[in-house]
């Protein structure tokens, strides 16, 4: 129930339904099979669900940059809290899907004709967001909401972008052509920012907030990597090693994506992390 606070202008016109665009909302699933097909619905909504969650994603993520470039890790703690459970709700929804056995699937796939997840803007500005930068899928784009999104992702700092900077301001050596690299999720970790996560991990004690940071961004691309791995597997399960929809590359593609990194330097300081061996 929506509940107002005292002093607060009534508006009885307010209604659960007009305040949530029920009626815009669920009037935005449109299955097209001709004979119609049950399982379209699920289809439309699973995806319509994951666009919701994404889109919050990036409201979330956008706040924690603002809160990293203030020096606030207690406010960014706190949101990296709502986002974990956001991923964990974007893994979850993966067993909705699987739900579609292959034999269905294939009776009204042909409707979906070059409609494919790839397509996804906000999707591809996640994967921007967290630091996993491809300047060439903006080619892809010419409807100009779905494009200044892009631009807009690929143009300004990533999370990692932000975290380095903060090392930075808190007096560990960061080079600073590390800071606006162009990231692509497959580049060489830079040995002078490995060393400066190695000293704050060793030395945590006295980096208590460095620490904290680092090991939930950890947290952050495990559940990530579990998103893309989950994705992979609901697309094998469901049409093999075929290609997808629209012409996407399909499995082979989400496979390449499971193992790229978001953070390479935090994952390749703990190979030299304690006594030399």
């Amino acid at each position: 129930m929506l509940k107002r606070s005292r002093g607060e202008k009534r508006d009885d016109d307010l209604t659960y339904e007009s305040y949530l665009g029920l009626d815009r909302l669920l009037d935005a699933q449109h299955p097209i099979a001709d004979p119609p097909h049950d399982d379209e619905l699920l289809f439309i909504i699973q995806h319509q669900t994951a666009e919701l969650w994404a889109r919050l994603m990036l409201h979330e993520l956008s706040r924690v940059l603002r809160l990293l470039r203030d020096g606030d890790l207690p406010g960014t703690f706190r949101v990296l809290d709502r986002i974990y459970a956001v991923q964990a709700q974007m893994i979850s929804q993966w067993t909705v899907i699987a739900t579609l056995t292959p034999d269905a699937f294939t009776e009204f796939r042909p409707v979906l004709g070059g409609a494919s997840g790839f397509q996804s803007a906000q999707l591809r500005a996640l994967e921007f967001r967290l630091g996993n930068k491809r300047p060439e899928y903006l080619d892809e784009y010419d409807w100009s909401m779905q494009r200044e999104l892009l631009e807009r992702a690929l143009a300004e700092p990533t999370l990692y972008d932000e975290f380095l900077r903060l090392l930075l301001r808190t007096g560990h050596p960061v080079p600073e052509s590390c800071l606006d690299r162009q990231h692509t999720g497959d580049q060489e970790a830079d040995q002078d920012v490995v060393t400066a996560l190695r000293r704050i991990y060793e030395h945590r004690d006295e980096h208590t907030a460095e620490y904290e940071m680092a090991e939930r961004l950890v947290e952050l691309e495990e559940r990530h990597q579990l998103w893309r791995f989950r994705h992979m597997r609901t697309v094998r399960r469901i049409i093999g090693e075929r290609p997808g929809t629209g012409g996407s590359r399909g499995v082979p593609y989400l496979a390449e994506m499971v193992n790229q990194p978001l953070f390479p330097e935090i994952f390749a300081a703990r190979n030299v992390i304690g006594p030399e061996t």
